[in-house]
């Protein structure tokens, strides 16, 4: 039996880039020859179709023709108002169990499944159950990867390493990529030079 992957995408917060960073993994791996699945079980800011989960189960069913799951299997969670789960659900209930138990009939289908979280780390989904503690959870229970995404914009090394301690406090392993995608001209000069002063290692999207 193939050993199965899943790379949880999360970021230091929201609009930094977790959907491009999917796809780029969805590509990436479909290249390598994987059969390339895609789940993100909460989108907000959903008005009449889940814009970033539309997009990617749109890719993934192009790479991979046996992912034959419906918008709605991909996204279970959807609400119009662009806030926190926990905000935007309202009176409704988001089921982690649930979500869980999606995750293993996605896998199925797929070599790698390419998770897709909602906001930053301690973005709430209920009220004592943050982003983070899903991660925890993926990772507990499928042994996945987690993927945290920085922006280049200024003020990004305060939530780069703010999120990474608390990747760290829950011993959740990761890989670290910057989006250089804001303040492009002046990230070399006002942020670069601590990255290159603190860490080993930079890498970039």
């Amino acid at each position: 039996m193939k050993k199965k992957k899943i790379y949880f995408i999360t970021a230091t917060n929201t609009d930094v880039g977790k959907t491009y960073a999917a796809e780029k993994i969805l590509i990436k791996y479909h290249k390598k020859g994987k059969k390339v699945g895609y789940f993100k079980p909460i989108e907000t800011g959903v008005v009449s179709t889940p814009l970033d989960g539309s997009k990617l189960l749109k890719l993934t069913k192009k790479f991979n023709s046996d992912f034959d799951f419906s918008l709605n299997e991909v996204v279970p969670y959807q609400f119009r108002l662009a806030a926190s789960p926990f905000v935007a659900k309202k009176k409704s209930c988001i089921d982690i169990k649930n979500i869980f138990k999606q995750t293993k009939k996605l896998l199925k289908k797929c070599d790698v499944l390419i998770i897709e979280g909602a906001g930053g780390l301690m973005v709430p989904i209920n009220k004592n159950y943050f982003m983070i503690d899903l991660i925890k959870g993926f990772q507990d229970l499928f042994n996945s990867k987690t993927i945290l995404i920085s922006s280049s914009a200024l003020g990004s090394i305060n939530d780069t390493l703010l999120s990474q301690k608390a990747l760290h406090n829950y011993s959740i392993n990761y890989q670290w990529y910057i989006n250089l995608y804001k303040d492009k001209k002046d990230f070399k000069k006002v942020t670069l030079p601590f990255y290159k002063e603190y860490f080993d290692k930079i890498s970039f999207l």
